[in-house]
């Protein structure tokens, strides 16, 4: 593992990661990084992961060739940092960047920052893509870091319009992506959209749900108050933030999605620890790191 940085102590625990392969998804990654690093007065830590090169003295042709192509897979992942860290910097001039050149696979690597980072950052290469296009490295990163995940997807990943809008379940699950949210709202200047969901089901499925018994007027009525009480105490903590409230009793990913085409963020949470609104949250932010139409933030509970 090797770290570059103009000064090695400015390695910070409070530092944007961002993870890159050159790709153009994760140029997008690295300039949204690199404004939210700056903005925040952060240091800016760039990741890129290779297989480790071997120890091993080269004995034979093909372990001379197998070394040869290591040596310039170490040359190219070199430059991929270089071009990244050249970037960030053009994109904020003034930013203290680091950047690491890890080896070994690179969702581990990338978990293993996120235990000390203030947010981890990755991009999509398709922002109107399948789960081909996001690769396992984004899913494995997603679902099983600690804090706070930025995937950076669609057509205009840089908008500063537009409100932050979260996802909330009314779950206890749910508690961290409301703090993220309302942070971020207040430090964007945006209004907060909070969107609940009580079911997963599409209109169709929910019509058909034997074990539904009450009216959906009376979900509604209920669920408006419980949406209600999981953003009071947040909103006195955030009286600069306006606050908008949106009650869906079935499909909120859709409306999420809907709204992602003209948020700037949308916040979600991770998959929760069983029950059925946990459920709902993973499959929600599954789905929505797929098919969202402005960066996810994914926060995970403690």
């Amino acid at each position: 593992m090797t770290q570059h940085s103009e000064n090695p102590h400015l390695i910070s625990s409070a530092a944007v990661v961002v993870g890159t392969d050159g790709s153009d998804g994760s140029q997008a990654a690295v300039r949204w990084a690199a404004r939210t690093a700056a903005a925040r007065e952060r240091v800016l830590h760039i990741v890129h992961s290779t297989e480790p090169l071997t120890d091993r003295t080269p004995r034979s042709a093909y372990d001379a060739f197998i070394y040869a192509t290591m040596q310039d897979i170490r040359l190219a992942a070199e430059q991929v940092l270089a071009d990244a860290r050249d970037q960030a910097r053009a994109t904020a001039p003034g930013i203290t960047v680091t950047t690491e050149l890890a080896d070994g696979n690179p969702a581990r690597t990338l978990i293993a920052a996120s235990a000390h980072a203030h947010l981890v950052v990755l991009g999509v290469s398709s922002w109107a893509g399948s789960i081909a296009h996001l690769g396992s490295t984004l899913l494995a990163v997603t679902s099983h870091a600690q804090g706070a995940v930025v995937i950076v997807r669609g057509p205009d990943p840089d908008r500063r319009t537009g409100p932050v809008v979260v996802g909330v379940d009314g779950s206890n699950v749910s508690e961290p992506a409301i703090a993220a949210a309302f942070a971020e709202a207040s430090l964007r200047g945006a209004e907060l959209v909070a969107v609940h969901g009580w079911s997963d089901l599409s209109k169709g499925e929910f019509g058909g749900s034997s074990y539904l018994s009450l009216p959906v007027a009376d979900f509604e009525t209920a669920e408006a108050a419980l949406l209600a009480e999981r953003l009071a105490g947040w909103a006195e903590q955030f009286p600069d933030v306006i606050v908008r409230r949106e009650v869906e009793i079935y499909g909120p990913r859709e409306r999420l999605a809907q709204w992602s085409r003209t948020a700037q963020l949308v916040v979600v949470g991770s998959r929760g620890r069983g029950g059925f609104r946990g459920l709902l949250l993973g499959s929600t932010s599954n789905w929505l790191v797929q098919h969202a139409g402005c960066p996810v933030m994914v926060v995970h509970h403690d």
